[in-house]
């Protein structure tokens, strides 16, 4: 398969496939005597893992971790496990950073009348000012 092909099967643009190559989740890809990439078949399958992997909130590192897991068959899915507890934890994390910054914003939005001079709303105040609130 050719690039194009990878590309338009799993439904990423062609850049997608050259970035995961530059970051070394798919191996290099031999050339035809035209100079042609030709892509096998599990190209299109690993394009898949990684973009659902993506999905999920996995950094690339964290997929290239997946990945070598994936392939080595003296490695425990205990480590896959552990994997994604830690990153159920980090999307927590982010959650509860998530919903502080929505009740800061309620906290300043419930400022703001919406009328007068802007240099006068208490969101931008609140933003300029030199004390955190």
């Amino acid at each position: 398969m050719n690039i194009g092909v990878v590309a338009e099967k799993v439904g990423v643009n062609l850049q997608t496939i050259r970035y995961y190559e530059r970051e070394g989740l798919l191996p290099p890809a031999p050339r035809l005597p035209s100079g042609y990439r030709a892509f096998p078949e599990q190209t299109a399958k690993r394009v898949r893992f990684i973009k659902r992997a993506q999905e999920l909130g996995f950094t690339l590192a964290e997929i290239r971790e997946l990945l070598t897991l994936r392939v080595d068959h003296k490695r425990d899915s205990a480590e896959v496990k552990a994997l994604a507890l830690a990153k159920m934890d980090e999307i927590e994390e982010k959650i509860r950073s998530l919903r502080g910054m929505k009740r800061a914003l309620r906290h300043l939005t419930d400022k703001c009348s919406g009328h007068g001079p802007a240099s006068e709303c208490p969101i931008l105040e609140s933003l300029d000012s030199d004390h955190e609130s």
